[in-house]
């Protein structure tokens, strides 16, 4: 489970923007308003990684529900959980849990919505880009291209459901050549979730390792 992915997970949540294009910018606050209305989002995405010069094609299927700052992340046979406080990544077929701090820097699976959120509006111009019709869907692409140089991506395609102002894609170019796309399959909003949904129980893992 890489932090790229849920990088990209947390943006669709939470998007930012600079005033390179004004047209991109409206779209995306109409899409920002939608999609920050409701109470919870709950989706099943999938997630494709590629590079021909590496010959490497991952495809992997996910699911994720986000609450605020708080999520549950299903991905890669493993189960990411943040409450708040800290996050916890449990790998049922190492019968592991590592807990981590959020806000240490040498944590691998750090992510916070908040500093999402600031970087996409510092770090990145936006450029109007191709439209297409996909799955019955009228989809419009945002190009998204760090200030920054020295960043490993060449730049996104955040792709827009214009009818619905729902996020549907985004595609990720990378300088090594390593291209990522990933995509809502299927979203539920304003979901009905128990009152303990982000909280970890140590006793529903008695026999797991727990790493601190």
């Amino acid at each position: 489970m890489s932090n790229r992915v849920l990088f990209l997970l947390v943006f669709i949540i939470n998007i930012s923007y600079s005033q390179t294009s004004i047209e991109g910018k409206n779209l995306l606050n109409q899409v920002s308003d939608k999609m920050g209305s409701y109470s919870s989002i709950q989706f099943d995405f999938s997630y494709v990684l590629n590079n021909r010069k590496e010959q490497i094609n991952q495809e992997s299927l996910g699911k994720i529900t986000v609450s605020g700052d708080l999520y549950k992340l299903d991905f890669l046979d493993a189960t990411q959980l943040y409450d708040g406080d800290l996050i916890y990544t449990i790998v049922p077929e190492n019968e592991e849990i590592t807990i981590t701090n959020p806000d240490d820097e040498l944590n691998e699976y750090t992510i916070s919505p908040s500093y999402l959120l600031s970087f996409y509006k510092e770090g990145y111009d936006y450029q109007w880009d191709i439209k297409q019709f996909i799955r019955d869907k009228n989809i419009q692409f945002i190009k998204l291209v760090p200030i920054d140089e020295n960043t490993d991506i060449q730049y996104l395609l955040v792709g827009v459901d214009i009818d619905a102002k729902h996020l549907f894609r985004i595609i990720e170019i990378g300088n090594n050549g390593t291209q990522t796309i990933l995509t809502i399959e299927e979203m539920k909003t304003n979901v009905s979730l128990p009152i303990n949904f982000f909280q970890f129980e140590k006793k529903d893992y008695p026999n797991f390792y727990i790493i601190e």
